[in-house]
């Protein structure tokens, strides 16, 4: 009986574990995460190759720096979107096709355990990814940024500039190289995919068209990132007006806990620009997503368990 109950407990680390393992197997099997890590990849390591710049000559070593880092980490960023909204949208489609479903929860494996398997299993596999091309940025950034030391300090000194002012030089772009807050920024886009990986979790549990579960998850990503602006809008013309009836709050409220509020995520473009903050921001987001996922984690147990499979 000890036996029996121990398999069909509601939720073991164990078989979460096993099907988080299967399922990076079965997701690093698909040629589109290739091809798409392999266009990140290059568009990071070109950026070895002196190329021109929308910044002038005029610019300051840490403009060059920061034009640098932009576009690789918004590269980063679309790369985890993307494979956090596509491939959960495959899994369970999947696994339906190869019939793969009907013998994982005959065994019995419990729903909830095979929804959280799969969810690790996509995340692990956007932290691999993320974490490749975090080490190349990292590589590529560390280069640019002793170049720039050595030429623009270099230059500083044969034009005669005060000790004060070649120290200013130097801590700028220091400052727009590698950093702890630059890394917890892309920790922080690792945070930004796991939730929106979890609203197309719930998503696919109803929908039975992965084209439907990667428009609706899309557009969720793209409320959630205007969101809190047009809620401060409508809030500041109710206290303007007059009108700032309960309802316009819960109705916030409500928007906040349907769709996920990815403005205080933009913690990553301060830390492209080179401006620190705590770490006790980054613990912030870490609770905040935990919360999302909590959420839409159980939302997707209960639309799962009463699904008919």
């Amino acid at each position: 009986m000890s036996k029996l109950s121990s398999r069909t407990a509601l939720f073991s680390p164990s078989r979460t574990l096993i099907l988080a393992g299967s399922t990076f197997t079965q997701l690093m099997r698909m040629k589109v995460f290739y091809f798409l890590l392999i266009f990140v990849l290059i568009a990071i390591g070109v950026n070895f190759i002196e190329l021109p710049h929308t910044v002038g000559p005029e610019s300051t070593g840490s403009d060059k720096l920061f034009s640098l880092k932009d576009p690789m980490i918004g590269a980063m960023r679309y790369f985890a979107i993307i494979i956090a909204i596509v491939a959960t949208a495959l899994v369970i489609p999947k696994d339906q096709e190869d019939r793969t479903l009907y013998t994982i929860l005959a065994k019995p494996v419990p729903r909830l355990d095979y929804l959280l398997g799969k969810l690790l299993g996509i995340l692990a596999l956007i932290f691999a990814g993320l974490l490749v091309m975090a080490i190349l940025f990292n590589v590529v950034l560390h280069f640019h940024t002793e170049t720039l030391l050595e030429n623009r300090l270099g230059m500083a000194e044969q034009m005669g500039w005060s000790a004060e002012a070649i120290e200013s030089e130097r801590q700028d772009i220091l400052r727009q190289g590698p950093s702890w807050s630059l890394q917890r920024g892309i920790l922080t886009i690792f945070l930004m995919s796991a939730i929106i990986a979890s609203v197309a979790l719930l998503i696919s549990t109803f929908s039975s068209s992965t084209l439907f579960t990667i428009i609706c998850s899309t557009l969720v990503f793209f409320v959630g990132q205007f969101m809190a602006d047009g809620r401060d809008y409508y809030v500041a013309k109710a206290a303007a007006t007059g009108d700032g009836s309960n309802l316009t709050t819960y109705a916030s409220k409500f928007l906040s806990l349907t769709f996920p509020d990815f403005r205080p995520f933009n913690i990553v473009d301060a830390a492209v620009a080179g401006k620190m903050y705590p770490p006790g921001v980054f613990f912030g987001l870490l609770g905040i997503t935990a919360m999302y996922m909590g959420i839409y984690t159980v939302l997707s147990w209960f639309v799962f368990s009463d699904k008919e499979i």
